[in-house]
């Protein structure tokens, strides 16, 4: 059985942290703490830094996730495939 997740990057540089991502999609978005930009929620973060935040989500969250990432005003958000 192929499992398919999909990996999110977040380039936070870009970033304008104007919150429509978290908005569209909160079960994978959030402006974090530390500078106030997108970021992957800590269930699904891989790694955040202050210039990337990289993720994997279940192929079930992938519609929500593609919303978010189709509403980001400066094409922040980096959607790929993985399968293992």
């Amino acid at each position: 059985m192929i499992l398919v997740k999909y990996r999110i990057v977040i380039d936070r540089v870009a970033c304008i942290a104007c919150g429509a991502a978290p908005a569209t999609c909160p079960e994978v978005y959030e402006l974090g703490l530390d500078n106030g930009k997108n970021k992957v929620v800590d269930r699904y973060s891989v790694k955040t830094d202050d210039n990337i935040s990289i993720g994997e989500i279940p192929e079930e969250l992938y519609g929500c996730a593609k919303a978010g990432a189709d509403v980001c005003p400066v094409n922040a958000i980096k959607i790929e495939k993985v399968e293992e």
